[in-house]
């Protein structure tokens, strides 16, 4: 196997590989060999047909297709280790020549990282403001944690109240007749949440248990059931339960039951202190992201498209492989969002070049600043990620070749040039 390199335009390369005549002719052999038992030739049993005579019946380019499979991804794969390209796209392949008895030449075509030109990257101007915690946050958190120390009291001796739990049974009717999801049993019904169309839950205050009550709605115009848009409907609802939320006190025994704290003002510290503390992280980042886009408005590179729609299907790949973490496919999160693929994937393209943007000037300030990563770093990374999936580190080592380990320290020299650059950016107080 022999490769050319031609660069292109706009970020483009192009290698003609050519694998020898012998290594065609051995691919035809394999495909043959492989093959010759599904086809059928008469006066020979299944798998016992020449070559030559299944080659005459179906044509002499019968087994070229797959014999070019056979050779292509190898063939690829080692000219691209061999030819000193950093290359960032799939390639797109052309069958130059294919006839038995010549060398099989095909080329493969795709970008490859594009030349950044920096401007400036030092002292950036980043507006930077005062972190303060206010009251309100802090009894927000403490709010929510009384939500989840709450317990739901049965009440049997009034009517519904906003913001009682209701358990009602339900049926609704459209033109005198019940449709498609419109009953329900059993369902409890947060009173005030507007999680039910229009006034329904109103409606239901000042109702007791056992009372049936008619529900009169209409349907909004822009409603997901078409045939429902607009329409007026009734609801017969049976009120079978009334249950309020309960929240414990706020004083030194709810703070010793949810913290280490003895007393509620220590508990309320703590709470402020793990609010500032999350906030600092935020406006870190939020420094480092805006001093990274202003690096990336003082430089200049031209992003070839391969290279986008290689970046836009890697992040689709990552979003489908969360959504299957979480019990879900692709199609369900169309179904759900109303969304398409085409869309779906239109949508991804700002980020996915501004991902490529920032990974790109990380990279060249990192050259230009001669960070590296060191051993110990690599391995301070891998204990990380061995301590996140709860394996030791030697294991995980096993589990991970020299690629992804040049990866991981490629990912610590673009952190470090992010720490670099967060660090000599110049910060100015917000007025």
């Amino acid at each position: 196997m022999s490769f050319q390199v031609e660069k292109l335009e706009k970020s483009m390369a192009k290698l003609t590989i050519e694998a020898s005549a012998e290594e065609f002719e051995k691919a035809i052999e394999k495909v043959y060999q492989r093959n010759k038992g599904k086809m059928d030739v008469q006066g020979f049993r299944k798998g016992k047909a020449p070559r030559a005579i299944i080659e005459k019946m179906y044509g002499a380019s019968v087994f070229y297709e797959d014999a070019a499979n056979e050779i292509i991804p190898d063939a690829y794969e080692k000219a691209a280790n061999e030819c000193e390209l950093d290359i960032v796209s799939r390639p797109e392949i052309d069958v130059v020549q294919i006839e038995k008895g010549k060398p099989f030449i095909f080329t493969a075509e795709f970008a490859i990282k594009p030349e950044v030109t920096l401007g400036d990257y030092k002292g950036i101007e980043v507006e930077i403001k005062e972190i303060e915690v206010t009251e309100e946050e802090i009894m927000s958190k403490i709010d929510q944690e009384r939500e989840r120390n709450s317990r739901m009291i049965t009440i049997d001796d009034r009517a519904i109240q906003d913001g009682d739990i209701a358990t009602i049974d339900f049926e609704g009717f459209v033109d005198g007749e019940p449709f498609e999801g419109g009953k329900g049993e059993d369902y409890a019904l947060t009173i005030g949440s507007h999680s039910f169309i229009d006034n329904f839950e109103e409606q239901l205050i000042g109702k007791k248990i056992g009372e049936e009550v008619e529900v009169n709605v209409t349907f909004p115009e822009n409603y997901q059931a078409k045939e429902l848009e607009g329409k007026p409907a009734l609801f017969k609802v049976t009120i079978k339960e009334i249950k309020v939320k309960e929240l414990p006190e706020l004083d030194d025994d709810f703070a010793q039951d949810v913290s280490e704290f003895d007393t509620l003002d220590e508990y309320k510290e703590s709470v402020k202190n793990s609010i500032k503390e999350s906030k600092e992280k935020d406006a870190k980042v939020a420094k480092e992201n805006e001093v990274v886009d202003k690096i990336i408005e003082n430089a200049t590179m031209e992003i070839p498209d391969p290279m986008l729609d290689f970046q836009v299907n890697q992040m689709a790949e990552e979003f489908s492989q969360r959504l299957q973490s979480q019990g879900l496919s692709v199609a369900q999160y169309f179904q759900f969002t109303g969304m398409d693929a085409n869309k779906f994937l239109a949508d991804l393209k700002p980020q996915a070049l501004k991902r490529i943007h920032s990974r790109l000037v990380l990279e060249a300030i990192a050259k230009a600043e001669n960070i590296t990563a060191s051993d110990e770093e690599l391995n301070e990374e891998i204990n990380k990620m061995a301590a996140m999936y709860q394996m030791e580190a030697d294991k995980l080592i096993e589990m991970i070749g020299d690629r992804e380990k040049d990866q991981l320290r490629e990912d610590i020299v673009v952190q470090k040039a992010v720490d670099f650059v967060a660090e000599h950016a110049k910060e100015v107080k917000s007025k």
